[in-house]
């Protein structure tokens, strides 16, 4: 099997998951300048500005699944690779609020939809034994991406004087230039060309280059998923059922852990920690550095251990992380103490979520759905992701803000909704590790 091909491949696609986090989290580093630019009220500020993006992402994900099954996961990734460039310059150069909140809705559309098309076409190329940390390069280099985010706030911070927060959000043009040339040279998805394209002489070509030996069995593995004409299922059927449920309680639960509001919110959070504003940014910091160090213990573990004992064990670290948060903002803890505990909550995250969600969206669909579904599942965590960022201002605004003075009933609650998920994944979740896209479909479909 030629390993290094596969692992090339998903490495250059996994890199519209660097462009996702770097896209996502550099606008903490724009949120007070902008603020401040523009005299924006907290609900404005939340719609406009901070939670826009995010908007672009929940309609990206509900329709990426189109193109990714009509035009191919290759072409819509290329695609996403032009959105982020867009975005990153035109949202650099936005002489208002409402140019601003367009450019940084285009980016979001190409968040939205690598969310569906890389970890689905990572998933499509890979086997059994290596899918896990194949499709989890993704969640990497959202971790990644975060963390180069952090820093390249931190390194901007000074350049520009007052449009500093310019340079933060145009340098990520650069890198999506980058990743829009290298995907050109990645090889269409098998099962999308068997599948929907019907074309299987392109798709054995593709499976010999990676290994001979076994692509005819691949190849008549994929047709015998093949639904007669005119019996197959719409994604939301009764026989999709189960994987509708695992897929939505997954991603509803990824985001009211509250890891968006975090990172999203970071900086002004640790200065209501006590940390001045230039350690608020540096801190940031520590926040991506652990976050990627977790995700690459996970990635190691996720095809060892499998994703139900990562969850488990992501799950007790929140309960921890969440409620030592809490506590120490209710008692006005010291500063380093509390950021402690965020920091269990950030690794708690990468190796539990952050992980494995990406990974367990792209397995439980079938073939014939498996772009739909993952948009969905998708979808499920942005409207979520989405709906979080644009209230956080209402709670934690330090003027206006209903928990402005002290947050700590946030961290609780996102505590209390932490523990719901250990319930989901002790008595709900299945384990999905080691078994083909084709054992897994038999498994979880009800016909």
């Amino acid at each position: 099997m030629n390993s290094n091909k596969i692992r090339y491949w998903s490495i250059t696609v996994a890199l519209a998951g660097f462009l996702f986090g770097f896209d996502t989290v550099v606008i903490s580093g724009a949120n007070q300048p902008i603020k401040e630019l523009w005299n924006t009220t907290p609900f404005f500020h939340g719609t406009f500005i901070m939670s826009m993006a995010l908007w672009g992402t929940v309609i990206g994900a509900l329709f990426g699944g189109i193109p990714s099954d009509k035009f191919g996961r290759k072409k819509t990734l290329f695609w996403i690779g032009v959105l982020y460039f867009a975005s990153a310059i035109g949202s650099a150069l936005a002489p208002d609020p409402y140019t601003f909140s367009f450019f940084r809705f285009i980016g979001g559309l190409g968040v939205g939809a690598s969310s569906v098309a890389a970890p689905t076409y990572i998933s499509e190329i890979s086997s059994a034994n290596n899918r896990g940390k194949l499709v989890a390069l993704y969640q990497f280099m959202i971790v990644f991406g975060i963390l180069i985010a952090f820093i390249s706030n931190y390194a901007l911070a000074g350049v520009g004087g007052t449009n500093d927060w310019r340079y933060m959000l145009g340098i990520e043009g650069l890198p999506a230039l980058a990743y829009s040339v290298m995907v050109l040279g990645v090889s269409e998805s098998p099962r999308w060309l068997a599948l929907k394209k019907k074309d299987h002489a392109a798709a054995l070509q593709v499976l010999q280059s990676v290994d001979p030996a076994t692509a005819q069995h691949k190849l008549r593995e994929i047709e015998e998923d093949i639904e007669p004409q005119g019996q197959h299922a719409g994604l939301f059927s009764k026989k999709y059922s189960r994987p509708i449920m695992l897929a939505f309680l997954i991603a509803f639960f990824n985001q009211l852990s509250g890891i968006n509001f975090i990172l999203y919110y970071a900086p002004e959070l640790l200065e209501k920690a006590g940390f001045a504003g230039s350690e608020s940014l540096s801190s940031s910091i520590s926040i991506g550095g652990i976050n990627l160090i977790f995700t690459m213990l996970g990635m190691f573990l996720i095809d060892k251990l499998g994703r139900r004992q990562l969850m488990y064990i992501g799950s007790f670290g929140y309960l921890i992380g969440l409620s030592g948060t809490a506590i120490c903002f209710m008692q006005g803890s010291s500063p380093t103490v509390l950021l402690s505990f965020i920091l269990v909550f950030i690794a708690s995250h990468a190796i539990g979520q952050g992980a494995v969600i990406w990974v367990f969206i792209s397995e439980v669909f079938p073939n014939q759905v498996r772009a739909f579904g993952q948009s969905f599942g998708s979808f499920i965590h942005w409207i979520f992701a989405a709906i979080i960022t644009l209230i956080t201002p209402i709670f934690i605004d330090k003027d206006q803000g209903i928990f402005g003075d002290n947050p700590w009933p946030v961290f609780a609650f996102f505590a209390f909704m932490m523990f719901l998920q250990l319930l989901f994944v002790w008595r709900i979740m299945p384990e999905t590790k080691g078994k083909t896209l084709e054992e897994l479909e038999k498994e979880l479909i009800r016909e």
